[in-house]
This record gives C-alpha cells, sequence and structure tokens, in this order.
C-alpha cells in the first residue's frame, strides 16, 4: 500500500516527507495506521549517526495508532483495536522467558536494524527497499508494520496522540524508578536532566512515595515544570557543583540517583551523589568511546551502578500501569507534550534540539 512518511537522508540533515510502498504483514505481523507518533533523542541518534544505520530512513518508535490487519497468527488484537507501539522481542530467548524482554538476545536484529529480523524489507520507493523496521515499526508515517510483540492495546476513551509517547522515553524513566530501583517510601532519589525521560521518573518517584525528590538541569523552565509534578527541590547545574547541593539538601547523599543525560560529567555526578548503599541508573547514551570518570572511593560503602533498557518493563503489563496511574492523576505525562503536524517535523526537531519542546508529539494526516 501507498503511505507517506518522513525520510532523513543525510547526517543531521532535514526530513522530508514522501510516498512509499509498505508491504502487507506477514503471520506474526500487524498494520497499524498511525495516528501519532512522539519523537525521541534515538531517533535523532540514528539521524546524527551516533547511532550509525543506514541513510536514508524511515524512524520513529512511539508510535500509536488503530490496527487496519493483523497476519494470520495475530490473536493479541484485532482490526479497530486501539495500540500504543514499543519495542519488539523474539519471545523465546531466555531473558524473555525469564520476563526480561527488554534484554532480549535478539534486540538489536528486532529494534536497530533496517529491515525484519529474516532480512526482508517493509518500506520501498521506486522500486528500491527503503531503511525502516526502526524498533520494528518506523512510526514517522501514516501506517507501520509491528510485529505483534510490540503492539499494546490501550483504552479507546483515550486520545491516542496523549498515549503515543508511553513506548519509550516515558515508560524508560519510569520503569526505571519502579521497575528498577523500586524505593521505599520515605526514601531520596536525585534525577539528572529533566527532559521526558528525567520528569518520568520525577512522577514516577512521587507515585512511590520518595520523601525527597531532587531534580537537576540546567533549564530554569523545566526545574520549575519538575517541580510542580513532584520535585521537592530543584538544583540548577549553571549555578555551582550540584553534588555539593544535593548533599547540602540530603546530608550523605541520595538513596538512589537517575541519569538521563549521557554526557559523562553529568554521569560522574550521578554517582557521586549517592549515599552508602545506594544505587544510581545510568540511562544517557554517551557519544561513542565517551570515558566517565569518578573516584574510585566512590564505590566504597556498597554502592551500585548499572544501566537500564525501556526501564525493565514488560510493556503489556507496564504500560496498563501507567495509564491507570494517568486516569487517576498521579502520572499526568501529557503536561510535558506539545503536538505537530508530521508535515511540521523538523520544526518539532528545531523545538527539542533547543529545549522549547520536551516531548514533540507527531501527528499523522487522516
Amino acid at each position: 500500500m501507498e503511505i507517506q512518511a518522513a525520510i532523513v537522508k543525510e547526517t543531521h540533515g532535514r526530513f522530508s516527507i514522501e510516498s512509499l510502498e509498505l508491504s502487507a504483514p506477514q503471520a506474526d505481523e500487524v498494520l497499524v495506521r498511525i495516528v501519532a507518533s512522539g519523537m525521541c533523542h534515538t531517533d535523532l541518534a540514528v539521524r546524527d549517526q551516533h547511532i550509525p544505520l543506514p541513510l536514508p530512513m524511515v524512524l520513529g518508535h512511539e508510535g500509536a495508532g488503530v490496527v487496519v490487519e493483523v497476519g494470520a497468527n495475530v490473536r493479541k488484537v484485532a482490526p479497530g483495536d486501539h495500540v500504543v507501539l514499543t519495542f519488539a522481542s523474539c519471545g523465546q530467548c531466555p531473558r524473555c522467558l525469564q520476563g526480561k524482554p527488554a534484554y532480549c538476545d535478539a534486540f538489536l536484529p528486532y529494534n536497530v536494524g533496517t529491515c525484519r529480523p529474516d532480512g526482508s524489507c517493509t518500506h520501498h520507493q521506486h522500486g528500491q527497499p527503503v531503511a525502516a523496521s526502526f524498533f520494528y515499526q518506523s512510526s514517522f508515517a501514516t501506517h507501520a508494520i509491528a510485529h505483534h510483540r510490540n503492539v499494546v492495546k490501550v483504552p479507546s476513551d483515550l486520545p491516542l496522540d496523549t498515549l503515543a509517547p508511553l513506548g519509550c522515553g516515558i515508560q524508560t524513566g519510569a520503569g526505571t524508578v519502579l521497575n528498577c530501583l523500586k524505593p521505599a517510601a520515605g526514601s531520596s532519589i536525585a534525577v539528572f536532566g529533566i527532559g521526558a525521560v528525567g520528569l518520568s521518573a520525577v512522577m514516577a518517584a512521587k507515585v512511590a512515595g520518595c520523601a525527597t525528590i531532587v531534580a537537576v538541569d540546567v533549564h530554569a523552565e523545566r526545574l520549575a515544570l519538575a517541580r510542580e509534578l513532584g520535585a521537592t527541590h530543584a538544583v540548577n547545574g549553571r549555578d555551582g557543583d550540584a553534588v555539593a547541593a544535593i548533599q547540602a539538601l540530603q546530608p550523605g547523599g541520595v538513596d538512589f540517583s537517575v541519569e538521563a543525560t549521557g554526557i559523562p560529567a553529568v554521569m560522574a555526578q550521578a554517582v557521586e551523589a549517592l549515599s552508602g548503599l545506594g544505587t544510581a541508573v545510568l540511562l544517557g547514551v554517551a557519544p561513542a568511546g565517551a570515558q566517565v570518570s569518578f573516584n574510585a572511593a566512590t564505590l566504597l560503602g556498597g554502592r551500585t551502578i548499572r544501566s537500564s533498557i525501556e526501564g525493565d518493563s514488560v510493556p503489556d503489563v507496564f504500560i496498563p500501569q501507567l495509564i491507570g496511574l494517568y486516569r487517576r492523576g498521579l502520572f499526568p505525562f501529557d503536561r510535558m507534550a506539545r503536538h505537530y503536524a508530521l508535515a511540521d517535523i523538523n520544526q518539532a526537531v528545531a523545538d527539542s534540539e533547543s529545549g522549547a519542546t520536551i516531548k514533540p508529539i507527531l501527528r499523522m494526516p487522516a
């Protein structure tokens, strides 16, 4: 079928809206009419070749839409269902079977390739294949082919252009707190980098009952929003030593920290801000080859450093949980979003890069 999609053709290039041919769904796949798609830093990391995938390419991995057609083996959803698209996994490897699909042995071919895992291409233009199937969706388009394992059925009474970003950044930030750290009520946490991932971590920390929630960023307006959404304190990294400021608020350091910038110096701060037995989760994607340095003595006292992929979530379980929190007014992730027409994708990119918009959401033409 013919679709409209945003394609980026060169490193640091602009997106152009072009006509492509999308293949029919295979037996385990789902054809989705995309209503909206969040824009994530990972999309721009591919555009800028920090994640070196072949260009031209159709990106987008926070899609939401309506099921149009399902393959012969699909029982999970049916035409007409509303769905959020998330990361894909094989469902058969030991990690998937242990309930950890974000660490799937086949994560790369299912999510960070340019075609299906079997090597066939979903997108063509003028008879030639186009790199796509990004996170098994490439949702910067009017339609997408997804795998049945990365579609999550959602309630039809909530706007899809609100729910779209749940599939990646928001579940990563919230899941890091609720699934990985699992802080006890009354504990303390610092969140470095108040973008979509960081704000989601702040809101999740409030849900978990953390008594001290310190937001760290260099944008005053983002810190103000973090205070509105649950942070008890805000530290502007431009105003001096952020670690000293945190330790002044929480003597001895915080129990937990979440780092969402990918800046090596900030990653080190997230570790140095910990108290004894504290845990830091480093989420930000640093440039290739980057090194993180901190005093080795920082690790004394039983401190832990770890990473997390997609907030260690099982999307079919966790995304409905986040929607439930949203309905109750406990997780107002829509406060960080701004909507753009697909035709205005380059403005969305510019506003994301300038910091004017925390979470751009693209609306597809009807």
